[in-house]
């Protein structure tokens, strides 16, 4: 049994969180959303009145936050850790409580996770400021994954931090890649996320024109899962209701990964183009369509939802935001 500090406790950090205490591990706790707190804390979780608690003592501290600044801001202390309205991804909040950030609360064998998604550089920033082995370790799977169990996570990192965190991450997800030194598993999730959205959209669209052609969705599943059109966004995630049952489709699209994250990391696979000059159109044309998609109304939608978006463009659709 280890002891965990966890900070943020969103759709994703609760119940990645759960999974820990799930394994037999001693958790502690720490959101500004008391009711998180609690709602941990009936589970079997140590209730932290703030995060340098959460940190106190810890053999693991793991923080599931929504942007780089919040990051650094929890991590290092940077603009106070009391500054309020750091919120944990998929919604929540992670941070409060004077003086230095989680690192320097932590113990000094504490093996430093952060398990957001952010850009490259600041997870680099972080790691190298901290001063000792930190981890960024981003997931993959949404919410449905986090609940389950099931997240990929691409870890970036010393290997020997690496290899004693594994256990750790192995209680929350089914499987657990060293990608690299410090930064590595931020540049494998943008990519992976900027390949799901491609995907996705890709996806939408043979359904959209199937509808078109009368052909129906049962059938272009049957052909498509089965040969060289198969891929997680269809056989996995299937955007339209019926033939994958456990797939947002099928409850109007309630958010297991939500369309507003999907721009997010979007926005940061962009970001990583232009600074490394990396030439990725289809990437740019994901992230004006999901654009286009949250300034119509779906940002409380899944991801897969943008189906609806593109069923009303018809043949006049243009990567174009606005």
């Amino acid at each position: 049994m280890a002891r965990i500090g966890f900070v943020g406790l969103g759709n994703m950090g609760a119940p990645m969180a759960r999974n820990l205490l799930k394994a037999g591990h001693d958790v502690a706790v720490f959101d500004l959303q008391a009711s998180a707190v609690v709602a941990l804390a009936e589970a079997g979780a140590r209730a932290a009145a703030a995060s340098a608690d959460a940190a106190a003592g810890a053999d693991f501290v793991v923080t599931m936050l929504p942007a780089g600044r919040h990051v650094r801001e929890v991590w290092l202390g940077s603009g106070g850790m009391g500054s309020g309205g750091v919120g944990s991804e998929g919604m929540g909040s992670g941070s409060k409580g004077g003086g230095a950030g989680l690192a320097a609360a932590a113990g000094p064998d504490a093996v430093l996770i952060d398990c957001s998604t952010i850009d490259v550089a600041t997870a680099r920033e972080v790691a190298a400021a901290v001063g000792r082995p930190m981890l960024d370790a981003p997931v993959s799977g949404g919410v449905m994954g986090a609940e389950a169990g099931t997240l990929t996570f691409m870890v970036g990192g010393p290997a020997d931090a690496f290899g004693r965190a594994e256990p750790i991450l192995a209680a929350m997800g089914r499987t657990v890649v060293h990608c690299g030194e410090a930064g590595a598993g931020q540049a494998a999730k943008v990519c992976n996320n900027m390949l799901l959205a491609i995907s996705m959209i890709g996806t939408c669209e043979a359904f959209v024109l199937a509808e078109r052609l009368g052909l129906s969705h049962q059938a272009l599943f049957d052909v498509a899962s089965r040969s060289s059109g198969q891929c997680w966004s269809l056989t996995t995630y299937c955007p339209v209701p019926g033939p994958v049952p456990n797939s947002p489709a099928n409850r109007d699209y309630r958010p297991g990964f939500a369309a507003a994250l999907m721009a997010k990391d979007l926005g940061l696979s962009q970001q990583a183009a232009r600074e490394t000059g990396a030439g990725t159109p289809l990437g740019a044309a994901s992230l004006a369509l999901y654009e286009r998609f949250l300034a119509a109304g779906g940002e409380g939608k899944d991801f897969s939802g943008i189906i609806a978006m593109l069923r009303e463009d018809g043949g006049t659709a243009s990567a174009a935001p606005g």
